[in-house]
Parts: structure tokens; sequence; C-alpha cells
């Protein structure tokens, strides 16, 4: 597992941007400065993986009522397969049956990478999840549905934060 400090530069650039996301369709870069943001400071890929774990029950949470738990797997499951390629390690996180969302076993390809990969991965298969659902349900629904998730996620505030 990496520890904090190496990458401290990239993350706190992240971070920054994190504050100034505008709502609509967002980009991987803009949601990999969100998960920097919403994990504190200057992270480690396992604290990244885990509000990246939080983001996907997020959306479980709002897609599952109208797609099912498959349909939100399946989604799950093509995120990473098309994110496998350019990111090494989350390749043993994929499940070709796709019938279950097993977050954790992308949570623990992520703890054994780099922050800033741990974030660029996270990024990439949460723009891809939007990307794809668009590609479904059309732009509009696909707004109108994880409206409340990408709000909360990406306001960048650190749920902590707002306990104190």
């Amino acid at each position: 597992m990496h520890q904090r400090g190496g990458t401290m530069n990239n993350l706190n650039h992240l971070n920054t941007r994190a504050r100034h996301i505008p709502m609509g369709k967002p980009t991987g870069p803009e949601i990999a400065a969100a998960l920097v943001r919403r994990a504190g400071g200057d992270p480690t890929a396992l604290e990244l993986g885990e509000v990246f774990a939080n983001a996907w029950h997020e959306i479980d949470t709002a897609l599952s009522p109208i797609i099912g738990q498959r349909g939100v797997a399946a989604l799950y499951q093509r995120s990473l397969h098309l994110n496998q390629v350019g990111h090494a390690g989350i390749a043993g996180a994929v499940n070709s049956h796709g019938a279950a969302l097993d977050i954790a076993a992308l949570r623990a390809a992520l703890a054994h990478r780099t922050p800033d990969e741990a974030a660029a991965v996270g990024g990439a298969v949460l723009q891809t999840l939007h990307e794809l659902l668009t590609d479904l349900i059309g732009a509009s629904l696909t707004e109108r549905l994880l409206r409340s998730v990408w709000a909360n996620f990406l306001s960048g505030e650190n749920p902590q934060d707002s306990l104190t």
C-alpha cells in the first residue's frame, strides 16, 4: 500500500480543482478532484477507494429503484471493463457475470495503486458510468436520476467536515 506524501503536489492540484466543478456532465479529472477532496487533504489510495465505494453506494441507491440491482451491477462492470485497458491493475475487479455490485474488489485494487492512480481510475470509472447511462437513457434523464448524487459528490465537501 502506498503512503501519504509522495504525491502531495498532484493531489493538492486536484483538491483545488474540486471546489470549482460545474454541474452537468462530470469529467474524469473533475471526479478525481472530488474524490481527493472528499477523502480529505493528502489521502492514501485506500482512503480514495473508500470514497469511491461510497459514491457507488449513492449511485446504487439512486438507480436501483429504476433499473434494479442487476442493472446497476451491469453498468458498474461495463464501466470497469471499458477502463481496464487504460488503467492496469483493475482487471481483477471485473466480473464477467455482472450479477452483483462488487465494489470491494475494486477498492482492494485501488489500495495497491498510488493515490494519483487511484483518483484517476475512480474518476474514469465514474465518468464512464455517466456516459453509459447517458447513451442508454439520454442526458436529461441521466441528469435527473443522478442529480443528487453528483451535487453531493462533486460539491467537494468532505462528509466528515459537515459533522464538526
